[in-house]
């Protein structure tokens, strides 16, 4: 199971090089069924695995030029503070036990992983639907930053309770919305994945004990995955991958809901 788990930190971070986003759904379950660890800890050391492997991604993007300054404050601010919002208001006041019958208890632990699967069922939806995005985005549209801020909120507070970059939702609103080409869009939201995440977890860093050597070495894969996937990306489209890892996170989210209420 460990070297399942740090095989799979690699697919995390070549999803991330590839396509932008994807992968970073994966860390939480990879921590909490391969490493099996509790799913609040898995969350905080998430944040900081996703958060290191989209940092040293981004900055092939900053060097060619594909990062949107104004796109990251445009939608990063308001991500940043519904990261640090729901962080600090809304999750460290989840009872334990949630509630309890005879014969079932539902713990925060069991809404996280079931939070997480919804959370992975949208993500597949998105990468598996056909649309009309090309590689250039040349269909010019003003930009609509009604829509950005909403979406950018909804991605704070995705990021901050599940511990997701949500780069499933991030490219879309910056390919219609913020009206970006599609590598322009990849680079700037591997930034804004990289802000939330790292913001997400100073801001929990005091909730739980860090074995900071299994963490950096977690770390260390899923980089040298996003790096492998930034050169695969050279001479492979993403887009055409995004399918085939769209049904595998189909399937993921389906097996943590039956694993979470029926075989708990």
């Amino acid at each position: 199971m460990i070297a399942a788990g740090y095989l799979s930190s690699i697919v995390i971070g070549i999803s991330l090089g590839l396509i932008g986003g994807g992968g970073s759904i994966l860390t939480v379950p990879v921590l909490v069924y391969l490493f099996h660890m509790d799913a609040a800890d898995a969350i905080v050391y998430s944040l900081f695995i996703v958060g290191i492997a989209s940092t040293t991604g981004s900055v092939g993007y900053f060097k060619n030029g594909l990062v949107n300054t104004k796109m990251v404050i445009a939608f990063g601010l308001p991500s940043l503070i519904a990261v640090f919002a729901t962080r600090y208001f809304v999750v460290p006041h989840i009872p334990t036990i949630i509630f309890k019958t005879v014969n079932f208890t539902f713990t925060k632990s069991m809404l996280t992983m079931i939070l997480f699967a919804v959370t992975m069922l949208a993500a597949s939806y998105s990468m598996l639907k056909k649309n009309n995005i090309s590689a250039n985005n040349s269909c010019q549209q003003t930009l609509n930053y009604q829509s950005l801020v909403t979406k950018a909120l909804l991605i704070g507070m995705l990021t901050g309770m599940i511990g997701a970059g949500g780069g499933f939702v991030i490219i879309p609103a910056l390919l219609f919305a913020g009206n970006l080409q599609m590598k322009e869009a990849i680079g700037t939201s591997l930034v804004i994945i990289a802000l939330n995440s790292l913001i997400g977890f100073i801001t929990s860093v005091g909730s739980t004990g860090i074995n900071w050597q299994f963490l950096l070495t977690v770390s260390a894969f899923a980089v040298s995955g996003i790096l492998a996937g930034i050169f695969i990306s050279k001479s492979i489209d993403g887009a055409k991958l995004k399918p085939a890892f769209g049904w595998f996170v189909l399937v993921m989210g389906f097996y943590i809901i039956i694993k979470e209420t029926i075989f708990k």
